[in-house]
């Protein structure tokens, strides 16, 4: 078992593309290549956790807030400390973050599992945008070639299946200008040709390169090729989650599950003071609509509000949020950033176990929300 093979289960569960542009996941420190027989999960990884992972010998962490999150030029126990006595000792650091919150069985997920929604939905579904649609337009007896280059160099690869691609036909027409050198009629007139129109799809990253090859194999002097960037909509990946609860309940009932659920010792609510939906402190409110948010979810209370929920569960939120959530009539639960994030690690340890049986995961013992209760 290799540091590898965690990867590339991680990805599958957590896939990278998934990420925000401003987050920093995956293989963070470490060999890739290293022998691995033992991982440890967290939320963070303090120097409890390392020293957890050094007394349990594991050799790797699988983290869900980065160790290392934003750039830094140099890795020292100053600038760097967790990269660094990691890095001394061997243990390679993984970050799943804002792609395991989207991921279906991620950390919303798990927070919604504690809240008991069904029939649930993203708030905020994922885009993906790594792929390209390309367009040409090439002769019948030119095809095989230009599709075949175009296959090699990258497209056409949809899931399982590779060589992928849609043609329809159609008729051409130009006029070539003096200098040009037309590969059907001549320079000088209007001409029209019949022709077939291709469609491939292709990783952005190789548009480039698949051009090249369409451009090579074809037999136009100037192909024309369009190129459309496309969105992808996962299922059931995106931003926190939205969800029916099986029988209407009491606000209190829902925060003493997400305590019971997270381990907090008390959650912060904030109650709509005014209207039908005031219920003095708002405990007693009955709610058959709820969402979710892990983590920090100032973002996303009105797409909860939208969707019609009466109460949205997150780990925090800043006061004028809060305030302005309560006063649109949204009940708002908070159970602590961290508190709200580690639901979701029994059941990554378990995946990862079952993924991996060869491997022995663990959730930390030692990883606890920063703030306590006094």
């Amino acid at each position: 078992m290799h540091v590898s093979d965690v990867v590339r289960v991680m990805e599958t569960l957590a896939p990278p593309e998934l990420a925000e542009s401003w987050d920093n996941v995956g293989l963070l420190v470490g060999d890739a290549s290293a022998p691995v027989r033992r991982v440890l999960l967290c939320v963070d990884v303090t120097d409890e956790v390392l020293a957890e992972a050094v007394e349990t010998r594991a050799g790797m962490i699988v983290a869900h807030h980065p160790p290392i999150f934003r750039p830094v030029g140099r890795i020292t126990a100053a600038e760097a400390p967790v990269a660094y006595r990691a890095a001394r000792r061997g243990i390679a650091l993984y970050a799943a973050h804002t792609n395991l919150d989207a991921a279906p069985g991620g950390t919303n997920d798990a927070l919604a599992d504690a809240l008991g929604l069904a029939d649930r939905r993203p708030l905020q579904p994922a885009c993906r945008d790594g792929q390209a649609k390309i367009v040409v337009f090439v002769q019948p007896d030119n095809m095989p070639r230009v599709a075949g280059a175009a296959f090699a160099a990258g497209a056409g690869r949809i899931g399982n299946y590779s060589d992928c691609a849609f043609f329809s036909h159609g008729i051409g027409s130009f006029f070539g200008r003096p200098g040009s050198s037309p590969a059907v009629g001549a320079a000088g007139r209007h001409e029209a040709a019949e022709e077939l129109r291709l469609e491939v799809i292709c990783p952005r990253g190789k548009v480039a390169a698949v051009l090249a090859a369409v451009r090579a194999a074809h037999s136009y002097e100037t192909p024309a090729i369009d190129v459309y960037p496309l969105l992808d909509l996962p299922a059931g990946a995106g931003n926190g989650r939205v969800g029916r609860l099986p029988r209407p309940v009491t606000v209190r009932t829902l925060a003493e599950r997400l305590k019971r659920a997270a381990g907090a010792a008390r959650a912060l609510l904030a109650a709509p003071q005014h209207g039908r939906a005031a219920r003095a402190d708002g405990r007693g409110r009955l709610v058959a609509t709820a969402a979710c948010c892990a983590g920090a979810g100032a973002s996303a209370w009105r797409d909860a509000l939208a969707a019609g929920a009466a109460l949205y569960a997150t780990g925090e939120m800043d006061h004028h949020a809060a305030g302005a959530a309560a006063a649109a009539g949204l009940t708002v639960l908070c159970l602590g950033h961290g508190n709200s994030e580690r639901l979701v690690l029994p059941s990554l340890a378990r995946r990862l176990a079952a993924a991996l049986p060869a491997l022995r995961v663990a959730a930390s013992k030692r990883d606890r929300d920063p703030y306590q209760t006094i």
